[in-house]
């Protein structure tokens, strides 16, 4: 937990207001209070400097309590969708790749079962037409196995007629794109060209190696339930690129302050402002998701953001509208605001079901809101 990139700052310094932030301790103490959920983290950040960083309750509940820490690493499930579309930033600011190419110009097979004219655009914006589709768990550690189980996806609507979250297809067909264009591993494209750079090396993982494996939360859901994610060293190293990540809060926070610096860390400038105006742009506008209730979520290119409808998911009611960022499936969100500089990462290990999950997102992104001076 040494020579991380954001330096600490007092909350005050930063310019957040007390009484709110303790108001938001407050909740997530609660929550933790009432078995919500096992362990939780927080981290706030702003103009380049960490605010705050808290960790709460537990890692993991069996076979014996383990209490969660400053190091624990929590699954972000889709919020790994981000770092994995980083790397498809990097490959067409390099000029290797555009966002208006088809699938197949890069993997030829892909174009099987009348999918050769969808486009990389399509699939970053789930618009792509295959939104149910899934590799096997075999291919986790085969991609070969991968890229063969993505070529043959089925269509289930037409390409670019509906907005339908892509829960993890959309970001396998990506992945096997970065591996075709790159010759490399996506998990080392990630790592090597998002990650390392920013110095997030020993707190953001797609696909945490053995010897970290230690440090990774459990994932925990309501009795009989399906959780989305496993607490298996194979799910953990396997790095799913739209589930499978594995972080800190501050990492997270550290990842949107670069955003909200026009694509640049400190000293270390991975892209550039053009291009994080381009994938934070609302492309999707006021269309319902059909995998998200029908809510506008406002895609861009990773991120999305948060328009000026009533309703949103996970960025807070109260946020302005250019504030983007993405969520894990019933457990975290992320986010970076431009109006104000601020950004904000809450993750948890317990994927508690609608409508609770996102009532509870809602009063925890406004109350940092609320904080903002």
């Amino acid at each position: 937990m040494k020579d991380f990139p954001l330096p600490e700052a007092n909350p005050a310094e930063l310019g957040f207001a007390a009484a709110p932030l303790a108001r938001l301790d407050a909740l997530i103490t609660r929550h933790i209070a009432e078995g919500r959920y096992p362990g939780a983290q927080i981290a706030l950040a702003r103009h380049g400097r960490l605010a705050l960083c808290k960790t709460y309750g537990d890692a993991s509940l069996a076979p014996t309590r383990q209490a969660a820490r400053g190091d624990t690493l929590w699954l972000l499930f889709s919020n790994t969708k981000v770092l994995t579309m980083a790397a498809i930033w990097s490959l067409i600011e390099e000029g290797a790749i555009s966002i208006n190419d088809p699938v197949a110009d890069y993997i030829p097979e892909f174009a099987a079962r009348g999918k050769g004219a969808i486009t990389l655009f399509q699939v970053a914006t789930h618009q792509a037409g295959f939104p149910s589709a899934n590799v096997s768990r075999e291919a986790w550690a085969d991609h070969a196995r991968m890229r063969t189980d993505v070529c043959d996806f089925s269509l289930e609507w037409t390409p670019g007629s509906r907005v339908h979250y892509h829960g993890r297809s959309a970001h396998f067909t990506l992945a096997m794109v970065i591996e075709a264009v790159t010759g490399r591993d996506y998990r080392d494209e990630i790592r090597d060209r998002v990650i390392a750079p920013l110095g997030l090396g020993d707190e953001l993982f797609v696909g945490v190696p053995e010897k970290h494996q230690g440090r990774c939360a459990d994932i925990h859901g309501p009795e009989g339930s399906e959780v989305p994610g496993e607490n298996t060293a194979a799910f953990r190293a396997a790095g799913l690129p739209g589930s499978g990540g594995y972080g800190t809060a501050r990492a997270m926070a550290a990842f949107y302050q670069m955003m909200l610096g026009g694509g640049r860390l400190n000293d270390v400038r991975l892209f550039s402002p053009r291009l994080v105006a381009f994938v934070t742009r609302d492309f999707t506008g006021e269309r319902g998701d059909d995998g998200m209730a029908g809510i506008s979520m406002h895609r861009g290119l990773g991120p999305h953001s948060r328009g000026l409808q009533p309703l949103i998911r996970g960025l807070g009611s109260l946020a302005h509208p250019a504030c983007f960022g993405h969520g894990g499936v019933g457990s975290s969100y992320c986010w970076g605001d431009p109006a104000s500089g601020v950004s904000f990462a809450y993750v948890t290990n317990f994927v508690a079901p609608d409508p609770w999950h996102s009532a509870r997102l809602d009063r925890i992104s406004n109350l940092v809101h609320a904080a903002i001076d």
